[in-house]
C-alpha cells in the first residue's frame, strides 16, 4: 500500500477540481459512498484525497496569512487590495475572504477524514489501522489550527471560552449544519484523544508528507504546550527526539533547509508536499516574501513575485545582533551594486529584507513544501515547558542545542540573569529566531500573556506612528467567525 507524490498530485487535481463546484458545507470524499470504501485500495485512495484537500490554496495560503501575518517578525511594505492587509493590520472583517476559505477547506478535510474513520474498525488489519490513524491525525490537525485562529488562548478562562464546532464522524447532514461552537477546552480534549489514538494505530514509518506515529507525537507536544500541560509537552517531545527518526540539519544543509525536496530532509517531521508541477507562481506563499532568481539572488519587486512582505526591522536587527547567525541565510536583502535598496513606500524608508523560507525548492523560485512540524520545535517545546517548571538548566540546555546549530554563543544561568531576562524570556526569543515566518510567533506571545509590539515601519502605521500594540486579551487576537458560515448555521455565535 505504498503512497507516492505523483499519485497525490494526480488526486489533488481530481479532488479539488470536482469539489470546487460543490455547495455542501461538509462534503464527503469524491468517491461514491455506496460502492467505495469497501476495501483497502479504495480507502487508501480516499485517504490520499483527504491529504489533497489541505494542499489546496484555500488552506495552505489562507492559513499561512491568518497565522503568520499578525506577527511582529514581518512588515507589510505596501497596502494590498487583498484581504491579507487586514490580517496584517489586525483590522479583521466578518467577511474576511481568507478566514472564510480556511474555515471551509479545513472542515472539508475533516469531513473527508470522517468518512474513512467511521468505516475502519479498531481491530482491523494493521494497514487499515494505519490509514485510520492518518485520518485521525488529519482531523486533529484541522481542529487544532481552527481553534488557534478562531478561539482564544487556552489559559484565558481555563479553556472555557468559545472554540469551534467539533466535527465528529457519524453526524447527519442536518446535525452538521447546526453544530454549535464547543468550548476551547473541549476542542483540545477532542484533538488530544484523536492524536493519542492515531499514534496507537499507526505502525508504519512514512515519509514526512504523510502522518505517522511520530507526527502525532510531535503535534501532541505542541498541543499540550498550548494547553499548559508542561509535563505532557515534555513527554511527547522526548518521544520524538528519542525516536531516532530525525536529526537537526547542520552547516550548509541547515542554511539551505527549505530548498531541497522534503522527503530527504532529516529534520522535517511533517510538511505539505508540493512537487515541481505544483509551482503556483504568483499565487504561492513565497511570492509575497521574495522576488529574485532561482539562485536566491534578490531582484526588484515583480521580478518573480510580489515581494511585498519583509522581515521586520525589529526581527532583522535582533537576529543581526549575532552576525554569525546562520538563520540570516533565510533572509535575502535586496541590494544593487552592494547598496541596500529601501522601500520608499514606507516612512521612514526601510530596507527590503526579503524572506526565502517559502522559495527556491529544487531550484524553482516560488515552489515550497511548507513545514508544519520539525525537530527544532521539539527541543524548543521541551525548553519552554521546562522553563515553566523551573527546570532552568534543562531549558537552557535545549536552547543551546539550537543556538549552537545556528552558530551563536551559548547561554548560562548567570548570563541570562545578568541580562535582566528570565529563562522563559530567552526561550521565547529563541523560538522567535528559529521558528520565524512559520506561523507560530503570535501564538507564542498571546498564549503566554504577552503583547504583540510592532515598533517598526509597516503599513500598520497610522499618521506616521509606527507603534502598534495588541495585548493578549485584545478582541483582535482571534478572527471573526466567517459571516457566510453564521448565515448557514444559526448556532454559531460570533466573536466579539
Amino acid at each position: 500500500m505504498k503512497k507516492n507524490n505523483i499519485i497525490l498530485a494526480a488526486i489533488l487535481t481530481t479532488v479539488l477540481g470536482t469539489s470546487s463546484c460543490r455547495k455542501e458545507y461538509f462534503p464527503s470524499t469524491q468517491i461514491d459512498e455506496t460502492s467505495a470504501l469497501t476495501n483497502a485500495g479504495d480507502i487508501e485512495t480516499a485517504t490520499i484525497g483527504t491529504y489533497a484537500l489541505f494542499k489546496d490554496l484555500n488552506y495552505v495560503r489562507s492559513g499561512h496569512f491568518l497565522t503568520e501575518f499578525p506577527s511582529d517578525e514581518i512588515a507589510q511594505g505596501q497596502n494590498s487590495s487583498d484581504d491579507l492587509t487586514n490580517l496584517y493590520k489586525y483590522t479583521h472583517l466578518i467577511n474576511s475572504s481568507h478566514a472564510s476559505l480556511f474555515w471551509s477547506q479545513s472542515y472539508k478535510a475533516a469531513g473527508a477524514a470522517n468518512k474513512i474513520i467511521q468505516v475502519i474498525d479498531d481491530n482491523s488489519t494493521s494497514d487499515l489501522k494505519q490509514l485510520k490513524g492518518e485520518n485521525l491525525y488529519i482531523r486533529a490537525m484541522m481542529h487544532f489550527n481552527l481553534v488557534r485562529i478562531f478561539g482564544r488562548p487556552y489559559y484565558q478562562n481555563s479553556g472555557d471560552n468559545a472554540g469551534i464546532p467539533i466535527l465528529k464522524e457519524g453526524l447527519t447532514d442536518e446535525q452538521k449544519l447546526t453544530l454549535p461552537r464547543s468550548k476551547v477546552k473541549d476542542v483540545y480534549d477532542f484533538i488530544i484523544a484523536d492524536l493519542i489514538k492515531a499514534a496507537d494505530l499507526m505502525t508504519v514509518s512514512k515519509t514526512n508528507p504523510f502522518a505517522s506515529k511520530e507526527v502525532a507525537f510531535a503535534l501532541l507536544s505542541r498541543v499540550y504546550l498550548y494547553q499548559e500541560n508542561n509535563q505532557k509537552a515534555i513527554e511527547y517531545a522526548n518521544k520524538v527526539i528519542s525516536s531516532g527518526r530525525y536529526a537537526l540539519l547542520q552547516g550548509s544543509e541547515y542554511q539551505t533547509y527549505f530548498r531541497s525536496a522534503p522527503e530527504g530532509n532529516k529534520e522535517t517531521i511533517f510538511c505539505t508536499r508540493h512537487i515541481k508541477t505544483e509551482d503556483r507562481g504568483y499565487s504561492a506563499i513565497g511570492s509575497m516574501y521574495f522576488s529574485g532568481d532561482g539562485n536566491g539572488v534578490a531582484q526588484n519587486q515583480a521580478f518573480s513575485g510580489w515581494g511585498e512582505i519583509y522581515a521586520s526591522k525589529k526581527y532583522y536587527d535582533f537576529l543581526s545582533s549575532n552576525p554569525t547567525d546562520k538563520r540570516l541565510n533565510f533572509i535575502s536583502t535586496y541590494s544593487v551594486n552592494g547598496v541596500v535598496q529601501n522601500n520608499t513606500k514606507l516612512t521612514p524608508n526601510t530596507p527590503m529584507h526579503y524572506i526565502n523560507k517559502y522559495n527556491l525548492q529544487e531550484g524553482i523560485v516560488n515552489l515550497s513544501s511548507p513545514v508544519y512540524l520539525r525537530l527544532a520545535e521539539m527541543y524548543l517545546n521541551r525548553a519552554e515547558a521546562n522553563a515553566k517548571l523551573n527546570n532552568n538548566q534543562l531549558a537552557l540546555d535545549d536552547v543551546n542545542v539550537i543556538r549552537t546549530r545556528a552558530g551563536i554563543p551559548s547561554l548560562t544561568i548567570a548570563s541570562v540573569a545578568a541580562s535582566g531576562k528570565t529563562v522563559l524570556d530567552v526561550v521565547l526569543e529563541e523560538r522567535w529566531m528559529e521558528l520565524a515566518f512559520e506561523g507560530q510567533r503570535a501564538y507564542d506571545l498571546f498564549r503566554n500573556g504577552k503583547s504583540m509590539i510592532r515598533n517598526y515601519p509597516g503599513t500598520h502605521a497610522v499618521s506616521g506612528n509606527v507603534n502598534q500594540t495588541v495585548t493578549a486579551f485584545d478582541n483582535r487576537v482571534v478572527s471573526f467567525i466567517p459571516l457566510t458560515e453564521i448565515n448557514k448555521n444559526p448556532a454559531l455565535i460570533q466573536n466579539p
